[in-house]
């Protein structure tokens, strides 16, 4: 059957060539996520970077260990999977994609962050970062389950979108510092049911300071996660 599918999906390349979702040029056929020129304007996370929570580094020749915050206090993800820097190529896609209604992007961001997992046993469960249900009404859509999807389905593994749900409406995240973040954020995302010590899968599409995907992992490891490892598209740079 995979055969099957990967003749047809060869045949309907051809006949119906992909645009890159970057800058709408036509896709080669080698071309796995986007064109040579939006591929080439992709920032990757430096070599230089949180071991744990993956901030990059300034400084270039800085090796992978713990970021001060990480080394102070231990956050409540194990490790934290992006897919590039915040910049470019890639934070112009995620734009489009989150306020554009460009929900086209799905699969080849996707596919991207998918690229930059590590190994999974298959036994994991998928989970979201919620959108509050007014903002989601605004919205139409919640990017981050969009992605969730299509790694459940490619990956196989189980999605669950209903177990975290944000029940308060905070403020927009944007332009507050770390500590402002986590205090827009108090008590803002419950669990609907207990866990068994699964090891979950937090998807959202961009991490700047962490505030949020430490208070998701908080509250999964509270109704009784074994352990939260967190996907994102792309990760900011602290200025």
């Amino acid at each position: 059957m995979h055969r099957i599918w990967h003749q047809f999906s060869h045949l309907f390349d051809l006949f119906f060539p992909r645009a890159c979702p970057v800058c709408m040029a036509l896709l080669p056929p080698a071309a796995a996520f986007f064109c040579p020129a939006c591929t080439d304007a992709v920032s990757p996370l430096p070599e230089g970077r949180c071991s744990c929570c993956a901030l990059p580094f300034l400084a270039t020749t800085a090796s992978s260990h713990l970021c001060s915050d990480c080394s102070r206090q231990s956050p409540p993800f194990a490790a934290v999977f992006a897919a590039g820097l915040y910049d470019g190529a890639l934070k112009q896609a995620l734009h489009r994609f989150k306020y554009s209604a460009a929900v086209d992007l799905d699969r080849p961001l996707a596919g991207f962050l998918q690229s930059h997992l590590p190994p999974l046993s298959g036994d994991e469960l998928i989970v979201p970062v919620p959108l509050h249900l007014h903002r989601l009404r605004r919205r139409g859509y919640n990017q981050s389950l969009l992605l969730a999807r299509v790694l459940a389905r490619t990956l196989q593994i189980s999605l669950d979108k209903e177990i975290l749900q944000r029940v308060v409406d905070s403020h927009s995240q944007q332009g507050l510092d770390a500590r402002q973040r986590a205090r827009n954020l108090c008590n803002a995302f419950v669990c609907t049911r207990r866990l068994s010590g699964e090891t979950l899968l937090l998807i959202d599409d961009v991490m700047t300071t962490g505030a949020t995907v430490a208070v998701c992992s908080q509250t999964l490891l509270d109704a009784g996660a074994g352990r939260v490892i967190v996907g994102v598209i792309a990760r900011a740079p602290r200025h």
